[in-house]
């Protein structure tokens, strides 16, 4: 039979001595009186007394299904949560980690590359990812968006590379040999097109595919990188690098957070959120 859930909460009332309109029906589903006149009053038959306490229990665990769970306990949660970010994940990484490990030593967490034959959005709405910070471009609508900062380009160079004395002109800049940091291998961009506009043009001398592998290479030789000033303050500093203003006008990046809709309410996932948040204020200029 197909059990209405409103006459459970009836019964529910109906054995609490409250009278309602559909005790007919429930009646008719359980097979018993429930409720019958003793003198002026009424009382509960043998059957209604057994499945007091039993029905009471079904209508407070069916509240339970239907009430938005509160926040989660960090400390008890036991979750990997894996986050598209390549190198954001150099950027927040450590300090995200201490945060998390912090409050809830049970999670885990797992940093991976966008695939170059897809984009983040096809690997949130597969499940294959929680969480995708970085350049997010042609969201689906499934997909939940929220900028975190934006971010200026900065070129990075070894300590006592030429370009650290004198000034740096756009043909100075030009002139030196560079190294590109892209996942698919590009070796052109936007810098390139703005140079073209002054009528100039450099060599790349390298593609690599993440920024923290481009500051490993500036580090141990005279090529010219360039990467998010803020995402990268901390990996310059830590290899001794020198961050130099570009003397050409770059569009700046927007850093989202993006993730699936159907983590929305889901209160673990929200939880790592405000962490995120929590971490990107510390990334100061």
């Amino acid at each position: 039979m197909n059990l209405d859930l409103n006459l459970l909460i009836a019964l529910d009332a109906l054995l609490e001595a409250v009278l309602y309109k559909r005790q007919g029906r429930i009646r008719s589903a359980i097979g018993d009186p429930i409720l019958v006149r003793s003198g002026r009053r009424m009382v509960l038959t043998p059957r209604a007394q057994e499945l007091r306490t039993e029905v009471h229990a079904l209508v407070e665990r069916a509240r339970a299904v239907f009430t938005p769970p509160g926040p989660p306990e960090p400390a008890t949660l036991r979750r990997v949560f894996t986050v598209l970010a390549d190198d954001v994940a150099v950027a927040l990484g450590p300090e995200l980690l201490a945060r998390v490990r912090a409050e809830a030593p049970g999670v885990s967490l797992r940093f991976l590359g966008e695939d170059p034959a897809s984009d983040g959005s096809s690997q949130l709405r597969g499940g294959q990812a929680d969480l995708d910070i970085g350049v997010v471009q042609d969201a689906p609508p499934e997909i939940v968006l929220e900028p975190l900062f934006t971010d200026r380009m900065t070129a990075i160079v070894r300590a006592g590379h030429p370009l650290t004395s004198g000034v740096l002109t756009p043909e100075r800049y030009a002139a030196a040999a560079h190294v590109s940091a892209s996942r698919r291998g590009k070796l052109s961009g936007p810098i390139d097109d703005a140079l073209a506009e002054l009528g100039l043009t450099r060599q790349v001398a390298l593609a690599v595919p993440t920024f923290g592998a481009a500051l490993i290479v500036v580090a141990r030789t005279d090529l010219v990188g360039l990467m998010p000033a803020r995402l990268g303050r901390r990996a310059v500093e830590a290899l001794g690098l020198v961050a130099l203003d570009p003397p050409i006008d770059l569009p700046s990046k927007e850093i989202t957070m993006a993730w699936h809709q159907r983590y929305e309410a889901d209160g673990a996932h929200a939880w790592l959120r405000s962490q995120i948040r929590a971490t990107v204020t510390t990334l100061t200029i």
